[in-house]
């Protein structure tokens, strides 16, 4: 098995925690995670997938070990937290890399595509929603718990539905190598979600799961597997284009 290690590094002075395993040499996966929560949802995918790739997973602003500056001096949006994650990218030398994105994770995810389309070797949606027949009855709920900070970005989720329509651009017109491993139980994301894909990214590889919304804890082992396959084949063949 190889070590993760926990560090931390300073985006524009905000301390970012994350996770770090493979080789630095190695390509990169980078992925993010959703609501409610942290880069401890991927403990057990970096170690799997970290003997051929350098993973990176860091906790959002506000998430995990990362920093939760105070909401009036730290706008919490879905454009705020991917201008970070980017700059966490640059800050930490990667330069191209796959996305794996989960949930919150997706929208920030694809808002780096739409930046930087030329650093994004792959794409990887586990139950991260770019289409409207992915949004179900039940995705908006608010949760007793929800503290001031995730009701700002709760609130925010409007302004990733109204980017739905670039997301779907970027796919359709740059092609990424796209994989959706899916948790077809899930309440909030719709297994149409993934299915969507293919209308955009005619090459996409869509797998449904007999598992819910946090497809890692039940079905982490095969979701592995399916990661490792996908990457072996696509970043090799970039790599032999290239």
């Amino acid at each position: 098995m190889t070590t993760t290690t926990y560090r931390t590094a300073s985006v524009d002075g905000l301390k970012v925690f994350y996770r770090e395993a493979g080789d630095p040499q190695a390509p990169v996966v980078l992925l993010l995670h959703g609501f409610p929560t942290s880069s401890h949802m991927f403990r057990e995918l970096i170690p799997a997938l970290a003997d051929r790739y350098h993973v990176v997973a860091p906790d959002l602003p506000g998430f995990g070990y990362t920093e939760a500056p105070d909401r009036a001096t730290f706008k919490y949006s879905f454009d705020h937290l991917a201008q970070v994650v980017d700059r966490f990218t640059e800050v930490l030398g990667l330069r191209r890399y796959a996305i794996y994105v989960f949930d919150y994770g997706a929208p920030i995810g694809f808002r780096l595509a739409l930046r930087h389309p030329e650093r994004i070797t792959a794409v990887i949606s586990q139950n991260g929603n770019a289409y409207l027949e992915g949004l179900s009855e039940g995705f908006n709920p608010i949760q007793a718990y929800w503290n001031e900070i995730q009701l700002d970005l709760f609130g925010d989720y409007q302004s990733n539905i109204a980017l739905y329509a670039k997301f779907q651009d970027y796919l359709r017109t740059r092609r990424p190598p796209l994989l959706a491993v899916w948790g077809k139980n899930d309440p909030f994301f719709l297994p149409p979600g993934a299915q969507a894909f293919e209308r955009d990214q005619p090459d996409a590889e869509i797998h449904l799961l007999d598992a819910g919304h946090f497809a890692l804890e039940s079905q982490g082992p095969q979701i592995a597997g399916i990661i490792r396959d996908f990457l072996a084949r696509k970043l090799t063949k970039q790599a032999l284009a290239a």
